[in-house]
């Protein structure tokens, strides 16, 4: 640890940083699982959180200090997009990539084929009472805006020929089980969950829509990193670390143990391996995993403008928002943080 930053001395209460039980919380599991919070002279307590919304609600109370969040919930506080704004700044990209679009059994994947098919079955062969209907995990969700693009490139108005709900990820698999929605797009193990069970299959995966695209972010507290400054660059020093680890394809197996446990997603060894290790099985096919999953890189965890523009472009492309923008995105995305607490020495 720099001799020059420690955690403030004066600081009697841990860090209280959030996640949501995916595949994706996975550099907040390993920094608290190996050490590396401890190591950097940080006090963290994790609080698992049912969803986004929960997430929001509690850094806008001041519940939380920070959390792994979609990267457009930012933007949700920061701007103001409904009733609850507050300051907020993402230091951090934690991955890229990690979901995928699943759809019920009961639409054929000969048929569908990779959505391609899916106009002409809702038009012709549609048998439900209700629309086609569809679940993501946040308006303001990278989920939202995958699903969407991809029911336009395959010819259908996500407004007039689909209905999109939004529930949270751990809920999803259980839903499509009973029927009540016909499919989702969520982040891992929630695809594998219902893919290698046999209730569902996926016609496309994240990296598959959009290549490179940010999905999970540290989402910090403005309040908190004004007071904190020197222990929110640990915090970003010590998960940049982590996410190295997740990076490397020989700790897999360790991160598969350790994101087993119920603490974290709960899933089984065999599911979370199904994204993380060999070949993602799709449910009607598979391919190599080398890139479902990106957690370390600079390319991956600065919280460039580029990676800002992709989620504000997505989110006006959903409607979720319409206002103007200028100025917004260097104030909330911090690439100073993310130099100053790269250039920390890493914990021995």
């Amino acid at each position: 640890m720099n001799s020059a930053i420690r955690p403030s001395a004066s600081r009697a209460t841990a860090i209280r940083l959030g996640y949501v039980p995916l595949s994706d919380c996975a550099p907040i599991a390993v920094a608290k699982e190996t050490g590396i919070f401890e190591r950097n002279g940080l006090n963290v307590q994790l609080s698992r959180e049912l969803g986004w919304a929960s997430v929001r609600d509690k850094i806008f109370y001041g519940n939380l200090d920070a959390s792994q969040s979609i990267a457009g919930l930012a933007f949700a506080l920061g701007l103001g997009f409904s009733s609850l704004k507050c300051e907020v700044a993402v230091p951090m990209i934690l991955n890229l990539h990690g979901n995928a679009i699943t759809l019920s059994r009961d639409l054929p994947p000969d048929i569908i084929g990779h959505g391609e098919g899916l106009r002409s079955y809702i038009t012709h062969s549609w048998k439900k009472n209700r629309q086609l209907t569809l679940a993501a995990t946040h308006r303001c969700s990278s989920h939202h805006i995958l699903l969407q693009s991809w029911l336009k490139r395959n010819g259908i108005n996500p407004n007039e020929d689909a209905e999109i709900i939004f529930l949270p990820p751990s809920l999803m698999p259980r839903q499509l089980k009973a029927g009540h929605i016909d499919g989702y797009c969520v982040g891992e193990p929630w695809n594998s969950e219902s893919i290698l069970s046999g209730i569902g299959w996926s016609p496309a995966t994240s990296s598959d829509l959009s290549h490179g695209h940010p999905e999970k972010v540290l989402l910090l507290s403005g309040n908190f990193l004004r007071e904190n400054h020197d222990e929110s660059l640990l915090l970003v020093s010590s998960l940049l670390e982590a996410c190295a680890i997740c990076q490397d394809p020989y700790f897999r197996p360790e991160l598969v143990r350790i994101l087993s446990h119920k603490n974290y997603t709960g899933a089984s060894p065999h599911v979370l391996e199904n994204s993380l290790c060999g070949n993602f099985d799709s449910g009607i096919g598979t391919t190599a995993t080398n890139s479902f999953h990106l957690f370390s890189g600079d390319s991956v965890n600065c919280p460039t403008v580029d990676k800002a523009s992709w989620i504000l472009a997505g989110l006006r492309a959903t409607g979720a928002f319409s206002e103007g923008t200028t100025g917004a995105i260097s104030r909330i995305y911090r690439e100073d943080l993310y130099h100053a607490a790269a250039l920390l020495p890493r914990s021995a």
